[in-house]
């Protein structure tokens, strides 16, 4: 008897779990027409007992409330929802006919996910896996949408944890529109010409617009309104005018003086003068004022090749300075693009996480339904309920992620303070044409670093000839000319005076100050040179990185395809066995988190694919792949 017990029990318990596997399937159609099915309201025109008795039928509406599913159970006239002493045998030909139904399906869905794979492989050039392999649920360069703040987010759907009821989750981020051209970018993105200004209210630094913005368009704001580029550009500005400077040294210089002197003049008597016999004229005491002016004109013949040496170095170090624009604007693509898939990553990290959240909101319904009718129990469901409150903290945890990489980019763009953006949809990037070799080649021909190291070798030399310059002769020639005039009342005297000439001058000995010094920049030189080798073989070693990081990102971008469709059959799967009786919600839980995985993991292979690019014409420089 007690066995027989037992397998009545049993038997109502299968019953119990085939009416949730009908209930369950319709949910299913109705969540894949509608993505948004979670939100909807119940049924209004259905009284509680009507829908009591239609769950009980396996018809489930979407969402059941579980409040208004208590109510109906108590007021079915049938007086408990699936019954109290329901025949064993109708309970062991449902069940059989539910099993029969659940094979079918699960054949069925299985028999379609291979289809897809082997086609989507043949599109591919894919390997296709053996049986058992589901399909990729996109096709290859398929946009992803990258930044979903414009996602509803799912409401509490009458699920409740106690007295707190589960709130939305806010959104922040403004809805997609079509792509720009760059031309069409709102003068809201442009930086303030002036850069001393700052907000001082609080809709200044309010963000007004969040509009979307395309990599190439953000390198060219970027281009445009780095602080950084346009001080390396100012820097470049401040060499030509030392180019100007030094070149000057080749003209002569033209200098003039003018002065005035007032001096106290004594009175002096007239009379005959005892040593000539002449008359003196008597003088009063007063102040003789002299006007004086003079014109002077200098220029070095020889300097001991320091002029030479001096405007050759200033043309030296204006190459330097534009080779170092060369240099800031690579530098700042690739960091502009690494942060504009870092905004990417953090928005696609949202739509997956928000998947994984309906999933679990899903699973702690079924199974707080489960538990309501007695076929599950309260460790299921706490278990669902911790699944479901860590899947809201990762979807809390990247938008919050999200914000700051939006206002990181903005910052590297210099954005106006209430002005930001959002990305395009995540696509894999373009193949890179050529071989590892010739990279390597190219890059070397093309890194401004390698040949700012050889321009500094030979600044290096000019430096050391102006050191040895010190002690050699120098030869310089002038020419002056001065006026002087006196202004004295009755005074009619003006004198001029010319002089030319030329000069030499030649240290003999300065105790081999100059000689040491010359023998310092003769070592820079060397030490550029050694630089030049150590670049070499950074850069070398930097096209080979990015090299090797495309090849396998895009290996991996293929394999986590393949791991994303089979995580989604897994997940199908598991539901079918849970809802047939054969499986755990365990299995459920581990395929919702494999699943999120996996889609985590093709994002990842698809940006990190992009950053290997981008990385890859960073370290080739002055390359566009199109």
């Amino acid at each position: 008897m007690r066995y027989l017990k037992f397998t009545a029990l049993l038997l109502l318990t299968i019953s119990s779990s085939a009416s949730v596997l009908s209930r369950s399937a319709i949910a299913q159609q109705v969540e894949g027409a509608d993505s948004a099915s979670l939100a909807d309201e119940p049924i209004a025109d259905q009284s509680p007992a009507v829908k009591a008795e239609e769950f009980a039928a396996g018809i489930y509406p979407t969402p059941l409330d579980l409040e208004t599913l208590r109510r109906g159970i108590q007021r079915s006239a049938s007086g408990d929802l699936l019954g109290t002493e329901q025949a064993t045998s109708s309970q062991t030909g449902f069940q059989t006919n539910t099993a029969a139904d659940t094979t079918e399906i699960a054949v069925a869905d299985r028999t379609a996910a291979t289809n897809r794979t082997e086609q989507i492989a043949q599109a591919e050039d894919l390997p296709v896996l053996e049986e058992g392999t589901p399909a990729t649920t996109a096709a290859p360069g398929d946009p992803v949408p990258s930044d979903p703040g414009s996602l509803d987010l799912l409401p509490n759907s009458g699920i409740q944890s106690g007295p707190d009821v589960v709130q939305p989750i806010p959104d922040d981020a403004p809805v997609q529109g079509a792509e720009p051209e760059l031309g069409d970018l709102p003068d809201i993105l442009f930086a303030d010409p002036n850069p001393l200004n700052l907000p001082t209210t609080l809709e200044g630094v309010e963000i007004e617009r969040n509009p979307l913005v395309t990599l190439e368009q953000a390198i060219e704001l970027a281009y445009r309104n780095s602080q950084t580029l346009q001080a390396t550009v100012l820097q470049l500005e401040q060499a030509e005018a030392a180019v100007d400077q030094a070149r000057a040294a080749n003209l002569p210089s033209l200098s003039t003086s003018a002065g005035i002197t007032s001096q106290q003049r004594d009175a002096v008597d007239g009379g005959l003068n005892p040593f000539t016999g002449q008359q003196l004229q008597g003088q009063d005491a007063g102040l003789n004022t002299a006007l004086n002016g003079g014109l002077r004109v200098d220029y070095d013949l020889l300097t001991g090749g320091r002029r030479a040496a001096n405007i050759r170095q200033a043309e030296l170090q204006r190459q330097v300075a534009a080779l170092s624009v060369e240099s800031q604007q690579e530098q700042i693509r690739l960091i502009t693009a690494n942060n504009y898939y870092q905004l990417q990553e953090a928005g696609e990290q949202i739509r997956i996480q928000r998947t994984f959240l309906e999933e679990a909101e899903r699973n702690l319904r079924d199974s707080r339904l489960r538990q309501e009718v007695g076929v599950g129990t309260r460790f299921d469901t706490l278990r669902a309920e911790v699944q479901y409150a860590n899947a809201r903290q990762q979807v809390i945890q990247a938008q919050g992620s999200q914000r700051i990489a939006r206002r990181d980019i903005a910052r590297l763009l210099n954005l106006p303070p209430n002005a930001g953006l959002q990305t395009s949809p995540v696509s894999v990037a373009e193949n890179w044409p050529l071989t590892l070799e010739e990279s390597i080649l190219l890059a070397f021909d093309n890194r401004a670093e390698l040949e700012q190291q050889l321009l500094q070798a030979d600044i290096s030399e000019q430096q050391r000839q102006i050191a040895l310059s010190a002690v050699r002769p120098q030869v310089g020639l002038f020419a002056d000319y001065s006026l002087q005039s006196l202004l004295n009342d009755g005074a009619d005297d003006i004198r001029d005076n010319y002089s030319f000439g030329a000069s030499f001058n030649m240290v003999l000995f300065d105790g081999g100050a100059a000689r040491a010094s010359a023998r310092q920049q003769e070592i820079g030189s060397q030490i550029a040179e050694e630089q030049f080798s150590e670049n070499a073989d950074q850069i070398r070693f930097d096209v080979e990185q990015a090299y090797f990081n495309l090849d396998t990102n895009q290996e991996n971008i293929a394999t986590s395809r393949i791991a994303v469709s089979q995580a989604e059959e897994a997940l199908e799967l598991a539901n079918l066995r849970l809802q047939a009786g054969v499986g755990t919600q365990l299995d459920v839980l581990t395929a919702q988190s494999e699943l999120t995985t996996a889609q985590g993991n093709n994002i990842t292979a698809i940006l990190n694919y992009n950053r290997a690019l981008a990385a890859m014409q960073r370290a080739v420089s002055n390359v566009t792949v199109e």
